[in-house]
């Protein structure tokens, strides 16, 4: 079942992570994905073998935002789970997983939006913006859209304790 809350991993599903990035006012990263325009999502990415789902996290935040200037906030209370659509689970991964299950994790940004370098190694974002958090579901893709309203409930009050 989508977006059901578990304390473990969910099986048949792949682990990562995600990242809701705070800037000084409350408003979260998100990012637009390289060759689909409108895609809007905030960071998140695989659990390599051998790493903490919060090295993870942190490596991530390197990876798609190209920053390390970030302080831990918070971590999800358990793992989150989505399902892919159809056609996206035959591409990714071999079709091995139904879809990803994420341990979320909550970083206020220190740095200025000067340090943001959307142009890493493998880059995820083709732009990025601050958005507020009332904002987010509204436009992130909607097999996503479960999973966001469960973090911005789950990680809300920190948006507000600026």
């Amino acid at each position: 079942m989508t977006g059901a809350v578990s304390s473990e991993p969910k099986k048949g599903y792949r682990p990562c992570v995600g990242v809701l990035l705070l800037d000084s006012r409350g408003h979260v990263f998100v990012g637009e994905r390289v060759g689909t325009p409108g895609a809007w999502q905030m960071p998140q990415g695989g659990i390599d073998e051998g790493e903490t789902p919060l090295e993870a996290a942190k490596r991530e935040l390197r990876e798609e935002v190209g920053t390390d200037k970030a302080e831990l906030l918070a971590e999800s209370a358990g793992w989150y789970a989505y399902d892919l659509p159809r056609k996206l689970r035959e591409k990714l991964w071999g079709g091995r997983f139904k879809g990803q299950t994420q341990k979320w994790f909550a970083f206020r940004f220190l740095g200025s939006d000067d340090d943001i370098d959307l142009k890493t190694h493998h880059q995820e974002f083709a732009r990025w913006r601050w958005m507020e958090m009332g904002e987010l579901t509204a436009h992130i893709v909607p097999f996503k859209r479960e999973i966001y309203e469960q973090v911005v409930v789950e990680f809300g009050h920190l948006a507000n304790g600026v």
